[in-house]
């Protein structure tokens, strides 16, 4: 018997087909060299493709982004491919439909046996289900290229075309061996969304699923030949997603919603005013998670609800401007970060002016500080700090060399404050975020710099083994913004100790 959750699906799918069929009509007054001039067009050109064929899907132009996909892939018939975009933009509809009808209608059919893999049986089916209502009833798509529906060999997750292309639906770790239509095996095999939450908070069920992946469902193809493309967004780092990401001789499209300059990407589809609300609606994390591929494990001790950000002052109107360095030393491994955070104060107000956290060498990060302290405007004073520990000759060496390059040394303070534990220090701080003294710079949304220390800062914990060069770096900067502004705020009475009614 049908499950009322199926009768629901199928008539939603057919309410699909209708509107497919609908929108898709064909003028029977143009000429066959129009005809031809079209066909010839669409074939090079994937947003004109699109927006001809699919008006019920293209509502907005084609992103730039999703044209240099559909281009990328056309021209590697051979390909090992992570598509890692942002929620909503589109990635299945683009990958489980638009692109493989266009190899399909190519010159020299670029697509004989294509594999669509979903968390489930039936959620493969459903994705399956979209590309099988265009091939039955897009008029456009079978008026251009030839009819499609096969009534003989057309089923709710596998189906084959009149022209011989097949089309396979399976869930995720299902086996994939043996699959094939007559003599092809499958030469387009996408995967869609295959990590959830749940999964990912299993580590060995992702290392079982990555071998799954790489191992039974790779070798459907022939012998690696076809395009192996894997798309979704990154909502943990323990994901399928991010270990076949990580693989060598793979090719990686990341797309969030904001690009390097904090740009809104498919600025077709959003103004910014959109993208700023829906992240004031989500909070920093699930914002972090969902459209900029970068998920965060939050913390014991700050909250994301507490990362505020609005446009910054000119750097003129600063009180005090502390830049304190976090080196780590120079010989450890690659996987140690080197943290410099730029903090201002202006009334009781701590801004975030900028920041430089990276995996990278110690020369990277002088040349850093010195392209910093150059960008300042004239008459801005910025005061330069590194922990003591950390300021020996074979750090000091790299800014000298860097200062001789340059003409002039960088004036940096040894910090000989007696630290207490690290974790304690950062903590005691947290307060500030909290009570909403702390203020991010706006322009700096999409800065990978500031987002990595964000991270660190959000997954800070007792006992954890997450980096937390950044943090380390804010309290140091915060301590001394905060101490010579006290200092400076002091103003000692002079004169007769005042009498009390109190004897003691």
């Amino acid at each position: 018997m049908q499950t009322r959750e199926f009768r629901e699906a199928y008539a939603q799918w057919q309410l699909h087909c209708s509107d497919v069929d609908k929108n898709t009509t064909i003028d029977n007054t143009e000429s066959e060299a129009m005809r031809r001039t079209r066909i010839k067009r669409a074939r090079t050109d994937y947003a004109y493709f699109v927006k001809y064929y699919f008006p019920h899907f293209a509502k907005c132009p084609c992103g730039k982004f999703q044209v240099d996909a559909a281009n990328y892939i056309l021209t590697h018939r051979n390909l090992k491919a992570v598509f890692k975009w942002a929620r909503a933009h589109a990635k299945s509809t683009h990958m489980d439909i638009f692109i493989p009808l266009w190899l399909k209608c190519q010159p020299e059919r670029q697509i004989n046996v294509m594999v669509v893999v979903g968390k489930s049986q039936d959620n493969a089916n459903t994705l399956l289900s979209d590309i099988q209502a265009e091939l039955q009833y897009n008029k456009r798509y079978a008026h251009d290229f030839g009819e499609q529906y096969n009534a003989g060999h057309w089923a709710d997750g596998e189906f084959v075309t009149k022209d011989g292309v097949a089309f396979f639906a399976r869930g995720r770790g299902q086996s994939p061996r043996g699959l094939r239509y007559r003599d092809n095996r499958p030469d387009y095999i996408v995967i869609d969304d295959l990590d959830d939450d749940e999964l990912c908070e299993n580590e060995s069920r992702v290392s079982r699923l990555t071998d799954w992946v790489k191992e039974a469902l790779f070798c459907a193809l022939d012998g690696g030949r076809g395009r192996f493309v894997m798309v979704g967004n990154l909502i943990s780092k323990n994901s399928v997603l991010a270990r076949i990401a990580a693989t060598d001789g793979v090719h990686v499209s990341q797309v969030n919603i904001y690009d390097k300059k904090g740009n809104v990407t498919w600025a077709e589809k959003w103004t910014k005013e959109e993208v700023r609300e829906m992240e004031q609606f989500m909070g920093y994390r699930s914002f972090q998670k969902e459209c900029m591929n970068n998920p965060i494990t939050e913390g014991a001790v700050f909250k994301n609800d507490w990362i505020r950000w609005k446009k910054l002052p000119d750097t003129r109107k600063y009180e005090q401007i502390v830049a304190y360095c976090d080196p780590s030393f120079k010989g450890s491994t690659k996987n140690d970060y080197k943290a410099i955070k730029v903090w201002g104060k202006t009334g009781a107000e701590l801004h975030n002016i900028k920041n430089f956290v990276r995996q990278c060498s110690t020369t990277e990060m002088v040349r850093w500080f010195y392209d910093l302290h150059e960008s300042l405007p004239e008459g801005v004073i910025c005061d330069y700090y590194m922990e003591a520990n950390f300021m020996q000759d074979i750090i000091l060496d790299e800014f000298t060399t860097e200062g001789n390059l340059r003409g002039y040394q960088l004036p940096i303070r040894p910090d000989h404050r007696k630290k207490p534990d690290k974790f304690q220090r950062i903590e005691s701080i947290s307060p500030l975020w909290e009570r909403g003294f702390v203020w991010y710079n706006e322009l700096l949304r999409a800065d990978r710099d500031t987002l990595t220390g964000l991270e660190q800062l959000l997954a800070l914990e007792k006992g954890s083994r997450t980096h937390d060069d950044a943090p380390d770096a804010d309290e140091g900067a915060i301590y001394i913004l905060q101490k010579r502004t006290r200092i400076e705020s002091f103003t000692p009475r002079i004169g007769g100790r005042q009498s009390s009614k109190y004897a003691w």
